[in-house]
């Protein structure tokens, strides 16, 4: 049955590859059904990549949503045969499959309460699936999770292959970071093979860094289309508060005292109303150091603080250590051992001791023969 399955696999491969859509989706629909009726451990590889096709065939048909209940029911099935490699990558077709459709409530309570299989899963699978809790969390306002989901897929992916992965896990990456507050590296953008489709993020990355509001709304018009085509489209959005404030602090810094008319021009916001509100909600977050002169209005800024003298620079050594603490962790649970490591240790001591203790009783043995 393995080499029927490999053939009729090879079949819908190549269907998939002349555009015969609807004769693949025919043929690994019947492929699928068929694979239920075994229970062959030999047989868990090939059902996986049978899996992946049945997935990748319904998606590029655009009939994606057709197959989430026949999915749920074969990941209940590969549970119950202990089918890992079933398991593995059902788990992150669903996962795709609710992205696919923006379901990230779903998605999310799928990933909580389903236990991905770490020690069974290829480099590659453990990749996407750090992608997809990357994106879930990004969404669900949890940034340092995101982020760090979305650094470790990046560093399971491939290196060098997989352009089309690299780029929207790094495009990924960089809003995440921005909305943390943080501003990427130059070189994130300078990476071999996606340098290309980068470059709509760096031009909002840039907006985001000056602060510039005129140059981020220009960014949304000119790149709309294609941020919704990666789905960050929504998360671009919410940078717009960070793009503000940013804008905020550069005049404050620049400016002593500043009409809120002048602010109102130079951030390209509606009303000096919406300029009072924005500016006494960024005094009381802290953003900036100023006060307000409602009957002038106008805002006054008080002298720069040194930042060696707040708590700054112990909170980016505190995020340092965090991360150093989360490469340690995950180096010492790759680490593998043979199942019976300890026990053929223990083994050994013992044979060695009892080594020792023959080695003593012939050596007594010889001293008694030569006193006789």
């Amino acid at each position: 049955p393995e080499l029927e399955v490999f053939v009729r696999l090879l079949v819908v491969v190549y269907l998939v590859d002349k555009k015969h859509l609807s004769e693949a989706a025919r043929e690994v629909t019947k492929l699928v059904d068929k694979l239920g009726t075994w229970n062959r451990r030999t047989m868990d590889p090939l059902s996986a990549k049978v899996y992946f096709y049945y997935s990748r065939v319904y998606e590029l048909s655009g009939h994606l949503a057709d197959i989430r209940v026949k999915l749920l029911q074969l990941q209940r099935t590969a549970t119950l045969r202990h089918n890992y490699d079933g398991q593995v990558i059902l788990l992150n077709l669903l996962l795709r499959n609710y992205l696919h459709y923006n379901l990230y409530d779903q998605a999310e309570k799928l990933a909580s309460k389903t236990e991905f299989k770490i020690d069974k899963a290829s480099t590659n699978e453990l990749a996407r699936y750090h992608f997809y809790l990357g994106r879930i969390n990004a969404i669900q306002l949890s940034y340092t999770e995101a982020y760090r989901n979305l650094q470790q897929a990046l560093r399971k992916g491939p290196r060098e292959s997989a352009n089309g992965f690299r780029a929207i896990v790094t495009k990924f990456l960089v809003i995440v970071q921005l909305l943390l507050g943080e501003i990427p590296e130059r070189s994130t953008f300078r990476s071999v093979g996606i340098m290309h489709a980068l470059k709509p993020y760096l031009q909002v990355t840039q907006a985001v860094r000056t602060g510039d509001v005129v140059l981020f709304q220009q960014s949304l018009e000119k790149f709309g289309n294609l941020f919704k085509s990666d789905k960050t489209y929504a998360l671009i959005q919410r940078l717009h508060h960070n793009v503000i404030k940013t804008g905020l602090r550069r005049i404050s810094a620049s400016y002593s005292r500043i009409y809120f008319s002048d602010i109102c021009e130079k951030l390209g916001l509606d009303s000096v109303h919406d300029a009072e509100f924005i500016v006494a909600k960024a005094i009381h977050d802290g953003i900036i150091d100023a006060t307000i002169n409602h009957t002038g209005g106008y805002i006054s800024s008080r002298d720069n603080i040194d930042i060696y003298s707040s708590n700054e620079p112990e909170k980016a050594f505190a995020q340092r250590i965090d991360f150093c603490l989360q490469i340690h962790n995950d180096a010492v649970k790759a680490m593998r051992y043979p199942p019976d490591f300890k026990k053929s240790k223990d083994e050994k001591t013992e044979k060695s001791k009892d080594t020792d203790a023959d080695a003593d009783i012939a050596a007594a043995e010889l001293l008694e023969d030569d006193d006789d």
